[in-house]
């Protein structure tokens, strides 16, 4: 039996108007662009402004954009994970949100929470969906309004983050392409260096803690550079060596945009010149679910059928992980 294998055939991505640099930021907290761009790399981030505008808003844009590209019609979506830490609500999952704006019903959907990991995760999961041959047409959204969780008066961490979503389209193929291998890891106990301390059941909101402003990021920033340094880098490291993949093989590296001194660190362990590493986080900052399928949605023109691609992600949790992908399709 010819073997079934889960390909990326389509990506489309969205990101809000409004965009906040570093020198409107310096005016809203103690910092400097040189500041942020020595120690993180970032010099603007868009952000999703506008009432009532949630995660799903973006999500759903991204999702129309790769149905019109990849001319699907909503009704043959077989399935729709979303990939996201920052959902319009508790429930309904932001991914049922998202089809009925997109008027996908004959699809189930739901969402999936792994921190910046996420979108692999989602990614992995709908392969193995696509690869068992009950699902032809599976949609994955990263897509997170970062915006929504960060304390805008704590200078460690409010210069990190920006809102946006991209969306891709898994279909099966018979063909040497698409999906080929994923490592995953998780170690709980990161959960204390990276969280949001209120709103679940642990601690319930209430008005203890809106005063106390524990309904934002939380980051111990040297304990999350270290391990991200290490495990993004080890695993993709193993990927390589499990695949028998030298650096000239890889066509790109799409790393998650957290820190451009943890890419640089990773491209290094992996023996990768900067010029085949996929980098966007000076524009964008750490859209966390969306960086990236945002990464591979800039890159789509310089794809070429059968590149060697290397995904790898870190997250709070701590999660982390890398994908081994060939590309599926040329230019088009």
């Amino acid at each position: 039996m010819t073997k079934l294998r889960a390909a990326i055939t389509g990506i489309a991505g969205y990101v809000p108007e409004y965009i906040l640099n570093n020198d409107e930021l310096s005016r809203m907290v103690d910092t400097t662009d040189e500041w942020i761009m020595t120690r993180i790399g970032i010099r603007e981030r868009h952000i999703l402004k506008g009432e009532g505008m949630g995660t799903s808003d973006m999500g759903a844009e991204a999702v129309k954009q790769l149905l019109t590209k990849t001319h699907t019609t909503p009704d043959e979506v077989d399935l729709l994970i979303c990939a996201t830490v920052t959902p319009d609500m508790m429930f309904p999952a932001t991914a049922n949100i998202i089809s009925d704006k997109c008027g996908i019903v004959n699809a189930f959907s739901y969402d999936m929470n792994a921190a910046c990991s996420s979108f692999l995760y989602a990614l992995t999961v709908g392969q193995k969906f696509v690869e068992s041959g009950t699902h032809k047409k599976v949609i994955v959204v990263g897509a997170d309004k970062m915006s929504s969780i960060v304390d805008y008066t704590d200078r460690a961490t409010c210069p990190l983050f920006g809102d946006g979503a991209a969306a891709v389209m898994l279909e099966p193929t018979t063909e040497e392409v698409g999906l080929i291998d994923s490592i995953f890891q998780t170690n709980g106990v990161g959960r204390q260096h990276l969280h949001m301390k209120a709103g679940g059941s642990l601690k319930p909101a209430s008005h203890e803690t809106v005063d106390a402003r524990e309904h934002f990021i939380y980051q111990e920033g040297q304990a999350v550079f270290k391990w991200a340094v290490s495990k993004m880098a080890d695993v993709s490291a193993e990927m390589m060596e499990k695949h028998n993949l030298k650096p000239e093989d890889l066509a790109w590296l799409v790393p998650h945009q957290a820190n451009m001194r943890i890419i640089d660190a990773v491209a290094n362990r992996m023996g990768l010149e900067r010029e085949k590493v996929m980098i966007n986080i000076e524009r964008y900052g750490n859209t966390t679910s969306a960086t990236i399928p945002l990464c591979i949605w800039e890159w789509e023109s310089r794809l070429r059928k059968g590149d060697n691609i290397i995904l790898a992600a870190f997250g709070g949790g701590f999660t982390w992980g890398s994908t081994y992908l060939k590309w599926a399709y040329d230019p088009k």
